[in-house]
């Protein structure tokens, strides 16, 4: 169905009275003039098609992180997200998964970057990408993938330099990526650094409702200092947190948070380590991710055939069984699977006893 004829275009629907006005559209030039204006003066200014690895023709309506968002939405490793553990392996349908907590960053984000007067599209990228380079069972598969690789495994250096490269996203965008997790480098952007908190923010609250909703914890055992200063529902401490963010980052005139709620942020994350995370059963469960994921790795480095092929029964770029390049792009590949797809590859291709797989509450 083409739609309904109207007077010069056709609508979608038959009583369809919108009218946008004869201004013609918003050319993206325009766009950043008014954006560098209204910007508060640290925020990142978009400029034509932004620093990228590959120079590229700037887009006629869309800002260069405004591109970078909408790659990131429309790529596989974002969809891929959907199956992979943010804190319960096999979610059920109530649960996060690593995707809608990207997606609960990204919502933090630009709600700090908007009240902030900073670049929100840059935000929403780099909060919306910030996880792709995680493997399958959580942070577990960090420690499964670091024995392979002479400088360790980080899942943001990963995602920026590895998972997205393909996309050639901005320089500032990767480097938000790349920088998110606190033990790294400050970012070099304010939205970087937004991020890194948002990132915080929305995981200590969500996997907390997580945990409560499973039964593991209850909101009565969680500090004083949290309840008073941040209440006893996600939306109360997401709200009380972003405050306290934009607060602090407003007064002082550079990221962070006001003392009081930093303190509060720490206490209900150091309760999540302490009850959800690190319980016997999360880290036994970590456990057995580090072997399912090691044993997959060191089976597609000694038969690199069964990667995927290029199509002509050829190797991805002639691998030799069991070196270096062969591993590595063993990693890459099992680094990219949904948590089903990489159990279930361990019972088909090693009889993995389906009973000694992950189930349940995993570790961060």
């Amino acid at each position: 169905m083409a739609g309904h004829p109207g007077d010069d275009v056709w609508v979608a629907h038959a009583d369809s009275g919108a009218v946008v006005g004869r201004l013609g559209p918003l050319e993206r030039d325009e766009r950043e003039a008014a954006e560098a204006a209204a910007l508060a003066p640290g925020a990142t200014r978009a400029h034509g098609a932004g620093r990228r690895a590959v120079a590229e023709a700037a887009d006629g309506w869309r800002t260069c992180f405004e591109r970078d968002r909408d790659r990131i939405l429309h790529s596989a490793a974002f969809r891929r997200l959907a199956g992979k553990t943010q804190v319960f392996v096999f979610p059920d349908d109530h649960q996060r998964t690593r995707l809608t907590h990207a997606l609960e960053v990204a919502q933090v984000a630009t709600a700090a970057a908007r009240a902030l007067r900073l670049n929100v599209a840059l935000a929403e990228a780099i909060a919306l990408g910030h996880d792709c380079g995680h493997g399958p069972g959580g942070h577990a598969s960090e420690d499964a993938f670091a024995a392979f690789l002479p400088d360790g495994f980080d899942h943001a250096t990963w995602g920026a330099d590895v998972t997205l490269a393909p996309l050639n996203l901005c320089d500032e965008t990767l480097d938000g990526i790349r920088n998110h997790s606190w033990s790294r480098p400050a970012p070099a952007t304010a939205e970087g650094e937004v991020v890194s908190w948002a990132d915080r923010i929305a995981y200590v609250c969500h996997d907390l409702e997580d945990a409560v909703a499973a039964g593991v914890v209850t909101y009565e055992m969680v500090p004083q200092v949290v309840l008073e200063r941040c209440g006893s529902t996600r939306s109360s401490q997401l709200r009380a947190l972003i405050r306290g963010l934009v607060e602090g980052s407003a007064g002082q005139g550079r990221v962070g948070m006001v003392p009081e709620m930093a303190e509060a942020l720490a206490a209900l994350r150091a309760f999540d380590y302490e009850h959800v995370y690190l319980r016997p059963a999360s880290v036994q469960q970590g456990a057995s991710v580090v072997k399912v994921l090691h044993a997959l790795v060191e089976l597609y480095a000694d038969r690199p055939n069964v990667l995927p092929t290029f199509g002509d029964g050829t190797t991805p770029r002639g691998l030799v069984a069991g070196s270096e390049d062969a591993v590595r792009e063993a990693v890459s590949y099992v680094a990219g699977m949904t948590d089903r797809f990489a159990f279930s590859q361990a019972v088909t291709l090693l009889g993995w006893d389906p009973a000694a797989l992950p189930a349940g509450v995993g570790g961060r």
